[in-house]
């Protein structure tokens, strides 16, 4: 087991490393991209990705304080689910207002692979061959349709 500081250490490693790698890759519209810290510009809305003992995500989170305009993003989400699945080229697992621990509503629309591991170094081409083209797929997607969502 790893004290608190090590996993924290070991994270911060990992997506240094990660950020370093997809430096170079251009956003879907040519232009420098934050992969890690992915703006996604509406308020409340934003591309996440995650690395633990025995998984990875990638996610479009919603976490609006106004459940109606959470389920209304869903909802437009949903209508392009097909845009969605086509440039990722696999279905995606929709999570429709979670309750959070703080009471809060999440909803989720990710893909997740299981098996891999943050902490073993070895493991980490396959976390981020599982991250990489997700989230670029994701930044196309978000060039696409994000008029709609403004």
């Amino acid at each position: 087991m790893y004290t608190r500081q090590e996993t924290s250490l070991i994270r911060q490693k990992f997506w240094t490393s990660f950020g370093q790698y997809m430096r170079p890759v251009k956003g879907a519209g040519g232009e420098p991209t934050n992969w890690i810290n992915y703006k996604t510009g509406i308020r409340h809305l934003y591309f996440r990705m995650d690395a633990g003992s025995n998984l990875a995500t990638v996610a479009i989170e919603l976490r609006q304080k106004d459940v109606l305009l959470q389920q209304q993003y869903m909802e437009q989400f949903q209508q392009m689910k097909a845009v969605l699945e086509e440039l990722t080229g696999e279905a995606w697992d929709w999570e429709w207002l979670v309750e959070n621990n703080d009471g809060s509503r999440t909803s989720r629309i990710s893909k997740t692979i299981t098996g891999v591991n943050i902490f073993n170094e070895d493991e980490w081409p396959a976390i981020i061959s599982f991250l990489k083209p997700r989230i670029m797929a994701l930044d196309h997607f978000w060039i696409l349709v994000k008029d709609g969502f403004e």
